[in-house]
């Protein structure tokens, strides 16, 4: 895309029809805030040349898009998308842009590629303004785009006037527009806002730029869906399930299994290679990555969690933050927290959970444990039961097992212990102190029995 072409997304707004007070373009879809999908889009045709402007919570918006530092500008007072614009608009300057890209920040289903067939559009027709309309059986409340004796103006719902604008045909405006910041920049003091809903719209330049003899541009996209928007949890829903039937249909065509599709929800960072086998209910988010020949079992929930080859998740575990090498297994009804490793050909059975520890290549914990700020050596048996005691109260410390080490069933571990390579902890010990190398440890009281009166 030409060096001198920018993006500013709009993303400043309450979206009170959200019925919530967090930012509307932080509502998730498959596990992403909102803006992320257009910010993604966008990224893909300008890279760093994209702003976005913010201003409702705009600490949350912020905080939620680290990547964007620098790249905010603040709308101290929501005044309408044409006021969005003014605010951006010594930003835009600065960027040294001939062009600048206005998308909503409530638009996730948009695509890199449809935007960049509009781009091609409006600069193939010399327009110093266009912008995209779709047709909707049932208009809503988007503006309402109105074709009269050759000239095109966009009119926003609650201001329409059949006597006045006539007849509503269906068409509407989507809410992205190209502009030629040169000649549409001055237009912005024309702006006015004796409208129903007192603020300034950006849709006014249309027929402003039209009045100036400017070329306006309305490029017609059909039905096409990337450009519906977002304004009510029904919507969001609805556009949710077009973005998991897009993902899963695009896995499908890349050689991964899913069975059960229609209960599968892959996040858009998701990575599955050909080859890996997915059934669901299962949801996948954030930066997981699933290797080739990987099995993840139905009713699992995995985010950011990185799975090799030929590993086995069978069902209901739970896997964050956690990394998997090949030929490991892991559940039924396992929880992998952060920092959670398995190295290559380790196991964690039902019922055991792992935080910030290592299972050494080989090692198995099969059953009911509990696993923190541990090192368990390779081949390594930990019986059911066993707990590393590693927080005081007060800070963490770490229990170190070494390799072919074995513990028995019903032990607690208190941290920072280390129990040597080859050792044996008898069931039911709690061990306190450390275990030589092939040392045999027994920490329980002596029993008793007595007989029954």
């Amino acid at each position: 895309m030409h060096e001198r072409i920018g993006a500013l997304v709009l993303a400043a707004g309450k979206g009170t029809r959200m019925k919530s007070d967090a930012p509307k373009v932080l509502k998730t879809l498959l596990g992403e805030p909102m803006l992320r999908y257009g910010l993604d889009a966008l990224a893909g045709l300008f890279g760093p040349r994209v702003l976005a402007v913010i201003g409702h919570r705009a600490a949350l918006v912020e905080a939620a898009f680290p990547d964007m530092a620098g790249r905010f500008v603040l709308q101290a007072e929501q005044l309408g998308t044409g006021h969005a614009l003014a605010a951006a608009l010594p930003r835009l300057a600065a960027e040294g842009l001939e062009y600048v890209l206005v998308v909503n920040g409530d638009a996730p289903l948009v695509t890199a590629e449809s935007l960049g067939v509009f781009v091609a559009t409006a600069l193939a027709g010399a327009a110093d303004l266009a912008f995209v309309t779709i047709e909707l059986p049932q208009a809503g409340a988007y503006g309402r785009v109105v074709r009269q004796g050759g000239a095109v103006r966009i009119v926003e719902a609650k201001d329409y006037d059949t006597a006045r604008d006539g007849p509503v045909t269906g068409e509407i405006n989507a809410g992205v527009y190209l502009l030629r910041l040169a000649a549409v920049a001055p237009l912005l003091a024309d702006l006015r806002n004796d409208n129903a809903g007192g603020e300034y719209y950006i849709t006014d330049l249309v027929g402003l730029a039209g009045g100036a003899g400017l070329s306006v541009l309305a490029v017609n996209r059909g039905d096409d869906p990337a450009y519906l928007g977002i304004n009510s949890p029904r919507e969001l829903v609805a556009a949710e399930e077009r973005l998991r039937r897009r993902r899963i249909d695009a896995l499908l065509d890349e050689g991964v299994l899913v069975r059960a599709a229609d209960s599968v929800r892959v996040g858009p960072h998701v990575r599955v290679a050909p080859g890996a086998e997915l059934c669901g209910p299962l949801e996948l988010y954030g930066s997981t990555s699933i290797a080739a020949g990987a099995a993840i079992a139905s009713h699992c929930v995995l985010r950011d969690a990185v799975i090799g080859e030929n590993v086995t998740v069978q069902a209901f575990c739970h896997l964050e933050g956690a990394r998997v090498a090949a030929g490991a297994q892991v559940g039924p009804y396992a929880r992998l927290r952060p920092g959670a490793v398995l190295e290559e050909g380790a196991k964690v059975g039902n019922f055991v959970e792992m935080k910030k520890s290592t299972l050494g290549p080989g090692a198995k914990a099969g059953h009911l444990t509990y696993l923190g700020d541990a090192t368990v050596g390779a081949a390594a048996n930990i019986g059911a039961g066993t707990i590393t005691c590693n927080y005081d109260g007060v800070r963490k410390h770490k229990t170190v097992i070494g390799e072919k080490a074995f513990i028995g069933s019903n032990s607690a571990l208190v941290a920072p212990v280390t129990i040597g390579a080859g050792a044996l902890v008898g069931a039911g010990s709690v061990i306190t102190s450390d275990v030589p190398d092939g040392g045999l440890a027994l920490g329980r009281g002596r029993q008793v029995t007595k007989t029954r009166k």
